[in-house]
């Protein structure tokens, strides 16, 4: 009692308490924050693998059924062919494509679950296709039984480094959607499921290309060596000029690059008045390319064939065929405009002032 009154009168060291006590309940103030903030900041929901035994099952997989409101289609394995689109007769579908779609599935992580109630999963876009904007996507064995399958959604940024998405997803016999860590891009479109490999013929190598539009003068543009850096149109008409010099490129180099958007058997197509564009090489492979208009859309054949005594030609040329044997190839309009190029295009418009000769 004699120190509490000595602590009371004693200004001193009734202060160095009060500081004291002061300290100590900052302290436990502070304490007690960092284990809310550690609390609020720490994972609610323990990362887990949404298909958790798809990895070790991949080897097992012989179909992807892909459905969005835009429709459904397959893409199956054949033994000795590989992944074919069965509503593209049968054409290569792309292993890249096939590989990426099931080791994104396989990489898909749990951040947290969302709703569960139906009546908001449309919010989510997790509304079950045909009708629904979801698009499911499920991976199945020889025997048809699924081996994973869900249902994908929008998505949104959770600002992962690596450029992982998050992505809202469900089972299709659940109400209960999650919001999923994710790397796979989602193609709802044949189309984009189509193995685009044709050829591969650099500009460099080319030297010259013979055009023979439907309905129009034939020409060649052409150069002399691989280190000329623009073609020449051969045989210039009498009286016209070139509307630039480079404007012979886009045709010769039209090959380089080839790419299209759609595929079906070329027998279903009439090819009777077709444009033909020949494209040679310096090293001895020739490429021709017929073009068709069939409705609206420009579609393309291609084949090949080497010059005599040029082996690594020839098995280009093969494997070329391999690829496009049989097949018409839908271009899109840019490239559909560079193979329908015609020499009158090339050309400054009649009428247009010659430039007038260099004074010596």
């Amino acid at each position: 009692m004699a120190d509490l009154k000595t602590l009371l009168h004693d200004p001193r060291r009734r202060n160095l308490a009060i500081l004291g006590a002061v300290a100590i309940a900052s302290v436990l103030l502070a304490v007690l924050a960092l284990g809310l903030q550690q609390r609020e900041t720490a994972p609610r929901y323990k990362v887990e693998s949404f298909f958790p035994n798809l990895a070790s099952r991949e080897r097992a997989i012989a179909r992807i059924h892909i459905a969005s409101n835009k429709g459904s289609f397959d893409v199956v394995f054949k033994p000795y062919r590989g992944w074919v689109l069965p509503s593209r007769n049968d054409y290569p579908a792309s292993f890249d494509r096939v590989n990426e779609t099931v080791v994104g599935l396989a990489g898909l992580e749990t951040i947290e679950p969302k709703t569960a109630r139906a009546d908001w999963l449309r919010a989510i876009g997790l509304d079950a296709p045909p009708r629904g904007s979801g698009m499911a996507i499920a991976l199945l064995d020889e025997k048809g039984e699924p081996l994973a399958s869900l249902i994908a959604g929008k998505t949104e940024d959770i600002g992962d480094p690596s450029g992982a998405i998050g992505l809202f997803v469900r089972k299709p016999d659940s109400n209960q959607s999650w919001l999923v860590r994710s790397v796979l891009e989602l193609k709802g479109d044949p189309s984009d499921w189509i193995d685009k490999t044709v050829m591969d013929v650099d500009r460099a190598r080319i030297q010259e290309t013979d055009v023979d539009p439907a309905g129009s003068a034939s020409f060649e543009v052409r150069r002399e060596k691989p280190g000329d850096a623009d073609f020449a149109l051969l045989d210039l008409p009498k009286g016209r000029e070139l509307s630039d010099p480079t404007a012979p490129d886009g045709i010769a180099a039209a090959i380089s690059g080839f790419s299209f958007d759609d595929v079906r058997p070329a027998k279903e197509l009439d090819f009777g008045d077709a444009a033909r564009v020949i494209t040679k090489t310096f090293d001895g492979l020739s490429v021709t390319v017929q073009i068709a208009m069939q409705g609206r859309d420009f579609w393309a054949t291609v084949s090949a064939e080497s010059e005599p005594g040029k082996p690594d030609a020839a098995k280009e040329a093969r494997d070329i065929n391999s690829h496009a044997n049989g097949w018409a190839y839908k271009l899109s309009a840019s490239q559909a405009q560079l193979f329908m190029t015609t020499q009158d295009s090339l050309l400054k418009p009649l009428g247009t002032p010659a430039k007038p000769a260099p004074t010596p």
